[in-house]
């Protein structure tokens, strides 16, 4: 039993640490090998209001190049300065610009960049992306600028979006004048814009290549902004969520298949393009210097002398909520990914936002969901519980036997488990139920991790975020082992008081070496989870006072 109970306290001990340094170890940004066609433009763009207008767009099959894209240049000469038209709705403002009729302010209403009062409302574009997002670009045309070229537009210089749909009409003409109409349609109750392109042949000959419409963003060069969470280009393809890493993309810059939608993540947000219907193409990623791109390509096959082609999509910016994303549609839900225990821990979502609803607090929630799930097991952790105590009870015979055989493994060994069979108890009677709800805790640490719901939510006291870790008091100077900011990490000190508590109730183990690993864990933990969100760590602590409650009940029972 002593030798089970070392390895199930390596086990995990190995299986935090592989946590912690996934949670805090720096991570590259994803690369890409197609990049859209860049220009400067202004990305500052929060003092003016707009517009937009969508047409339907149908992408037909998709071949798969090996060949990067091209960067064509401008086709006109820029007369005037782009314009800046801000469309305003309940949900957010975005800012489109005439240059490349691209996106380059994304505010949303509801949500803060900070905690802080005073914090400004949550931009997902950054102001330093040259050129914004959502560009578009042509192969097979002469001379196309329009990724970066100076379209025109009829609209006002600020739209407000409060009951009516309203949309907002760009167009643009090529040199060999293949004619561009691109539009945004606003809905006042939701973060889907209506993206339609519209290309007419008005050249003298039929063209063909492809439509290639991409995401941008810039990537962090601080690993401190980095989480545990994915970050990153992904994609819905083949009806199947695809999140490549970063130090994958030089090998997999090209998915093809059917495509429903392409993204770029971040931890609690996202932007993603969706296909009104999943169509044929690739989606295509690369990264330049610390811009990272992802497009989505598909076919433009042989569009005659004045024959109009539409291809029809979605843009979604906005938080990676589970009922936001559930109710866009289009399987973007699928983008909040918790690996293999997603089937656990996305019940376990749902069951907390519904505790959320009767009572509005989400540490209570917390709490409560740890409460639930742990008495749903509490007939499995009693049988451990109950293997321990008699273990604990044969903690003088098994000395005996140790001392009386010290020089003789094998008969040690043989006297053990006799010993074992006498009192009828399983050595491992006390490992495997454990093991057994490891996969719901892991779930439920998952699951906490990237709930957007947690950001920025209060619990109590100096708890005023449980997405980021608690601080009571803050410092001047550092603090080792410990993230900015510094401070007393109290609820994380009464966790690991905890586990020390749960520490003296097992039995101890019958190696010295092995009981001062044991008693080394707790410490251990604390120092792990010193820069934990704090909605973590107060369900590790919950958690931690459940079993000790069911431990001691247990050998009250038993005295």
């Amino acid at each position: 039993m002593d030798n089970w109970r070392l390895i199930l306290a390596i086990g995990l001990s190995f299986l935090v640490f592989l946590l912690w340094s996934i949670a805090f170890s720096p991570k590259q940004p994803p690369k890409s090998k197609i990049t859209p066609n860049e220009t400067t433009t202004q990305s500052n763009a929060s003092n003016q209001n707009a517009t937009v207008t969508p047409t339907p767009a149908e992408p037909n099959q998709a071949k798969i190049l090996n060949t990067p894209p091209t960067v064509a240049s401008s086709d006109v000469i820029e007369d005037h300065p782009a314009r800046q038209i801000v469309v305003n709705t309940p949900l957010f403002r975005m800012t489109l610009s005439e240059k490349g009729a691209a996106v380059v302010s994304m505010v949303l209403k509801n949500y803060k960049e900070t905690v802080a009062a005073d914090s400004p409302l949550k931009e997902l574009i950054p102001p330093a992306l040259s050129g914004g997002t959502a560009l578009l670009s042509l192969t097979g045309v002469t001379g196309n600028g329009t990724s970066h070229g100076l379209y025109t537009t009829q609209s006002a210089d600020s739209i407000l979006i409060d009951h009516d749909p309203q949309q907002v009409l760009f167009t643009y003409t090529t040199s060999d004048n293949i004619h561009i109409v691109k539009s945004y349609r606003f809905f006042p109750d939701s973060y889907l814009v209506d993206l339609t392109v519209a290309i007419t042949n008005g050249g003298s000959k039929p063209i063909s290549g492809e439509i290639k419409l991409g995401l941008r963003d810039l990537t962090s060069a601080d690993p401190a902004t980095r989480s545990y969470g994915f970050e990153g280009p992904s994609g819905y393809v083949n009806g199947k969520l695809e999140q490549v890493k970063i130090k994958k993309i030089d090998e997999q810059n090209r998915l093809a298949g059917k495509i429903e939608w392409i993204a770029i993540e971040r931890l609690y947000f996202m932007d993603s393009l969706v296909c009104k219907t999943p169509v044929e193409g690739y989606m295509a990623l690369s990264k330049q210097d610390n811009t990272i791109t992802n497009q989505m390509v598909l076919p433009l096959k042989d569009l005659a002398v004045g024959e109009q082609r539409d291809s029809e999509f979605s843009l979604f910016m906005g938080p990676k909520s589970i009922s936001i994303l559930k109710a866009a549609g289009h399987h973007l839900d699928r983008a909040l990914d918790f690996g293999w225990v997603d089937f656990i821990a996305r019940p376990c979502l749902y069951f907390m936002n519904f505790i959320y609803k009767y009572i509005p607090n989400y540490g209570i929630a917390i709490i409560l969901l740890t409460i639930i799930t742990r008495l749903i097991f509490w007939p499995l952790a009693q049988k451990s519980y109950k293997s321990m105590n008699d273990m604990r009870r044969l903690q003088p015979l098994m000395q005996e036997i140790r001392e009386k055989y010290k020089d003789d493994k094998v008969k040690l060994n043989q006297e053990t488990m006799a010993l074992y069979r006498t009192y009828k108890i399983n050595p491992l009677g006390g490992c495997l139920p454990m093991i057994i709800q490891l996969p719901v805790f892991f779930a439920l640490y998952r699951m906490l991790y990237q709930a957007i719901e947690l950001r920025h939510a209060p619990f109590f006291g100096w708890i005023n975020d449980l997405s980021a870790p608690d601080r009571l008091l803050h410092f001047d100077f550092k603090i080792p082992f410990m993230s900015p900011p510094y401070g007393i990490p109290v609820l994380t000190l009464i966790m690991g008081a905890t586990m020390l508590v749960q520490q003296k109730m097992s039995p101890p183990a019958g190696d010295p070496t092995q009981a001062k690993m044991m008693m080394l864990m707790p410490i251990v933990f604390t120092f792990i989870f010193i820069n934990f969100p704090s909605g973590l760590v107060l369900y590790w602590l919950v958690s931690n006072l459940v079993s000790i409650t069911q431990q001691y009940l247990t050998q009250k029972k038993a005295a």
